[in-house]
């Protein structure tokens, strides 16, 4: 997950990380996939502990280009990015410009 164009708005950032893993962090199979990850209850608060935010959403464009290439490197051939926007139920039809453009440069 990508919260695009908040680099040093730590605000903006946790905001939209917590509204978006708000439902996430309701759901087993995310929970279950995460505790084999290393996480543990404390993490699960509805909206992510703030070290949960931290692995999963990256913080704007530049940190966003550099955990994609980390996925690469690992070996990966596909690699999925969801952008969060300023509303859950709204697309993020300019953020999504914006990581678009960051990371096909």
């Amino acid at each position: 997950m990508v919260a695009a164009g908040v680099d040093d708005d730590d605000e903006v950032w946790r905001s939209r990380a917590h509204d978006h893993l708000n439902v996430y962090t309701g759901l087993p199979n995310y929970r279950n996939s995460w505790t084999r990850q290393g996480f543990d209850e404390s993490d699960y608060v509805r909206g992510g502990s703030d070290r949960l935010k931290s692995a999963l959403v990256t913080r704007g464009l530049e940190a966003t280009r550099a955990r994609v290439q980390e996925h690469l490197d690992a070996g990966a051939s596909t690699v999925l990015v969801q952008v969060l926007g300023e509303h859950v139920l709204a697309p993020p039809v300019a953020d999504w410009r914006l990581a678009a453009q960051a990371l096909l440069d």
